[in-house]
């Protein structure tokens, strides 16, 4: 593992930006940025190439944009197809790091399984060690794993954690810090009480685990601010960060400054006003907005 990377990501400020959006969520990230549909189908039938042509184009105006920048943003995450293009000539992981000095990391679950026991797992990731070498190759530090816990339900909650953790140490076998993302639905009617089992699960993993094990956890923006605070000083966990789960980016950024040592980990939250029709002038504007609030969200902690 890269310790110049590791010191990034336990103690840089700033905050991961998530481009990491994948086959599935692709056409909702396009129609966000005003590229519907049409653009990549002809006769009925979807042009997967063309469309991942247009989401990187997308994901490259951001990354190239002086706005985006190690000043405000810590880490970004890669998508595996975006991993596997160039920006500018280089890899975008190299990209990331080598122009940018930004972290990169590589989404490498497949999606989620059926809802069962309250909870989505993930799909078998097929080839995951020969994509953990890919990743090695291009310089990457980490991976992010997501599943899902929609309602409180014991066995569900620790299956998810079991499987986390399972290919957690699969992909730290490769030198990788992995980030762990059991995402709770911020729609459940009892998610304060998975979270507090979600909790539970993770400690009794990290007592059993390595002194050596390095892993970050992302998790939905708590219900109570304090809830993981006794994750934040485990040697284990290099860091915990929040996604934005479906908020808005002003109430994700206000939850989210309420939660000391946690940083933001934006997707949908960090794009929402980015469009393929603004001029670069306004493009650069609405990014700046998005990063700086962002990231204001994030350092808020350190200032009380």
């Amino acid at each position: 593992m890269d310790q110049q990377m590791l010191e990034q990501a336990r103690n840089g400020e700033g905050f991961i930006a998530a481009l990491d959006q994948s086959g599935g969520s692709t056409p909702k990230a396009l129609r966000g940025y005003g590229i519907d549909e049409s653009a990549y189908t002809a006769d009925g039938e979807k042009d997967d190439q063309k469309m991942f042509d247009l989401v990187h184009q997308m994901r490259t105006r951001v990354i190239t944009s002086d706005e985006f920048n190690s000043q405000r943003i810590m880490g970004s995450i890669l998508f595996e197809d975006t991993m596997d293009r160039s920006i500018d000539g280089l890899g975008s992981a190299e990209y990331l790091w080598q122009r940018k000095h930004i972290v990169p990391f590589l989404k490498c679950d497949k999606g989620l399984a059926p809802q069962e026991s309250g909870v989505q797992l993930m799909k078998p990731i097929s080839g995951l060690d020969d994509t953990l070498e890919r990743a090695v190759s291009h310089g990457v530090f980490g991976t992010k794993m997501r599943s899902v816990i929609h309602q409180f339900d014991e066995a569900g909650i620790r299956a998810i954690v079991d499987q986390q953790f399972d290919i957690g140490l699969q992909i730290a076998k490769h030198g990788l810090v992995p980030i762990l993302e059991p995402e709770c639905n911020i729609n459940s009617p009892d998610r304060a009480k998975s979270e507090h089992y979600l909790l539970s699960e993770f400690k009794r993993h990290l007592a059993q685990a390595d002194d050596d094990l390095r892993i970050m956890i992302k998790i939905s923006i708590p219900v109570e601010p304090h809830l993981y605070d006794e994750l934040l000083d485990d040697p284990h966990v290099v860091r915990v960060v929040a996604l934005s789960g479906g908020y808005a980016r002003d109430e994700a950024n206000e939850k989210l400054s309420q939660c000391p040592g946690i940083i933001a980990s934006f997707s949908r939250a960090l794009l929402q006003d980015l469009n393929a029709s603004q001029s670069d002038t306004e493009f650069d504007l609405a990014l700046k907005v998005a990063v700086d609030s962002i990231y204001q969200a994030s350092i808020h902690k350190n200032l009380n």
